[in-house]
Formats: C-alpha cells, sequence, structure tokens
C-alpha cells in the first residue's frame, strides 16, 4: 500500500465545530431562575465544596458567575459541566451574594 491516503474535506470546513456551537445556552435573567446550593464531600478527600446547581446560563455567564463568587467568598472553584464548584463550606456566603445578583436560592442538604 502506498503512503497516499484520501482524505475528505468539505467546503463548510469542521462540520464537527458547527454542532457544538449550535448547543449553545441562552442565558436566563437571575430574576427568572432559582440556584440549588448543595455541599459536596464524596470524592474529594473528605475535603467540601460547595455546589450552585440548576442554572441556565451560557458558559461564558456561568464562568463570570463563577469568578464573581469565588472573589467575594475568597475561596478557589471551578466550573464543571454546568455547576459552579466553590472551595469550603460558603453555601450561607454564597446565598448572600445570588441573592444580591437577582437570584431566588434554595439551600439543600445538611
Amino acid at each position: 500500500m502506498s503512503g497516499n491516503r484520501a482524505v475528505w474535506s468539505s467546503d463548510e470546513g469542521d462540520l464537527r465545530k458547527a454542532n457544538q456551537n449550535a448547543a449553545r445556552v441562552k442565558s436566563l435573567p437571575p430574576q427568572q431562575q432559582t440556584a440549588y446550593l448543595h455541599r459536596v464531600s464524596g470524592g474529594r478527600g473528605g475535603k467540601v465544596v460547595s455546589v450552585v446547581k440548576n442554572l441556565i446560563l451560557s458558559e461564558e455567564d456561568l464562568k463570570a458567575l463563577a469568578k464573581i463568587l469565588k472573589q467575594e467568598c475568597g475561596a478557589g472553584g471551578t466550573v464543571k459541566d454546568g455547576v459552579i464548584e466553590i472551595q469550603g463550606e460558603r453555601r450561607q456566603r454564597m446565598a448572600e451574594i445570588l441573592t444580591r445578583l437577582g437570584y431566588k436560592v434554595k439551600i439543600a442538604g445538611g
């Protein structure tokens, strides 16, 4: 067999990337959303993280909100699978911040 391989291309470029952009979520205003705050420690060597779930936000808006929460809580954190994780037990402080931003807040778990 020769070293030449057939390569397929199209005028539209890589269509897989176009499908990823189609899956983007449009953000709802804070007044129309309820943020659920959970405390999670499983799989983290006993360390606790506070988690914000059930927000309908674009990836950019989710990252921006995570940045605000991290700064105001003075803690590290990340965004994973549409969920904001902030290190430590900070649900009460996060509830204050989210309420100030216009979100309805429910604190779940013990």
